[in-house]
């Protein structure tokens, strides 16, 4: 059995009859993940998502490349095409990530299956060090996860390097996106300026990024017990226990009520968790957050919920 092939079917993020949508740009690292959902899952269990944004003039290129990798390993393949263009100003990246996770979880819950991406060591260490940079957060540090609901990521220990080479043992083509290779990304840059540069300050700069993340996301596990512990299962905490905690557990817990208010990572809400602490025991009392989420504070225990909208 190939390396590759015995180490993903071991982590169990691909299991035999299990659907999965597999989201396919037609680059090496999507390419080597479909090939491996295959071999693993099944055909029956595969189908392959590719999203055309139009943005590109070999849009239409890579399409076809997809079409023509998901007819050579007999499995049936989903386009979808954004109907609302790119936002012309702000994160064109984030609009198409949007459309990409959108459409694919449509179709995993057709299925009641997974969706894999093909994100790899290489990209998680890119990642971090982006996050690094944007973002004040200890979280920021722990990188993508394996899995996050349906989202799988069965690639996330191996690199880029080592799925060229499965694509190349299998006779797999594959497409390369000439943005990547253009500055006006930061994750580009990060990719072709600070990740060498990191390697000539020390050999081992990504390993070394990479045992970090690990180690934070062991620590994680033990923080997020202590929440859990003052939270008991609420969605709400007296002030008087909140303040009892030390100041690096009440930003823990203040982010958690907001994460769980906002549905989703509420960035920078940790950092006001003394605004938050500073609400009064008597009355009804509240403050403003990041992210669009309100803490009230109602004789004594605070709730973190969405802000309202601005009525017109």
């Amino acid at each position: 059995m190939r390396e590759l092939e015995r180490r993903v079917r071991a982590d169990g993020l691909l299991v035999e009859g299990r659907d999965v949508v597999v989201l396919c740009s037609g680059g090496r690292d999507s390419t080597c993940l479909l090939d491996l959902a295959v071999a693993i899952a099944g055909r029956d269990a595969v189908t392959a998502l590719h999203v055309n944004y139009g943005l590109r003039t070999a849009a239409d290129q890579d399409e076809h490349h997809c079409r023509l990798t998901a007819r050579e390993l007999g499995i049936e393949l989903g386009v979808h095409r954004p109907a609302a263009p790119a936002p012309q100003t702000g994160n064109v990246q984030a609009w198409a990530r949007a459309e990409r996770y959108a459409a694919a979880d449509r179709m995993a819950r057709a299925r009641n299956g997974d969706v894999a991406a093909g994100h790899t060591a290489t990209d998680q260490v890119e990642t971090i060090l982006y996050r690094l940079a944007s973002s004040p957060s200890r979280r920021a540090l722990l990188g993508m996860r394996t899995r996050e609901g349906r989202l799988v990521r069965p690639l996330l220990g191996f690199t880029r390097a080592q799925t060229a080479a499965h694509c190349r043992a299998r006779g797999l083509a594959w497409r390369e996106d000439e943005t990547n290779a253009s500055g006006a990304y930061a994750r580009n840059r990060i990719r072709h300026a600070l990740v060498p540069a990191l390697e000539q300050a020390h050999p081992a700069a990504q390993a070394n990024v990479l045992a970090l993340a690990e180690i934070l996301a062991g620590e994680a596990e033990v923080l997020d017990a202590l929440v859990e512990s003052v939270l008991d299962g609420r969605d709400e905490v007296a002030l008087s226990v909140l303040r009892a905690q030390p100041e690096p557990l009440q930003r823990l817990i203040v982010q958690r009520l907001a994460d769980t208010a906002a549905g989703e990572p509420a960035a920078g809400v940790a950092r006001r968790a003394a605004d938050v602490a500073a609400l009064p025991d008597t009355g009804i009392a509240s403050v403003d957050l990041p992210h669009r989420v309100r803490a009230t504070a109602n004789r004594g225990i605070v709730r973190l919920t969405r802000t309202p909208p601005l009525r017109t």
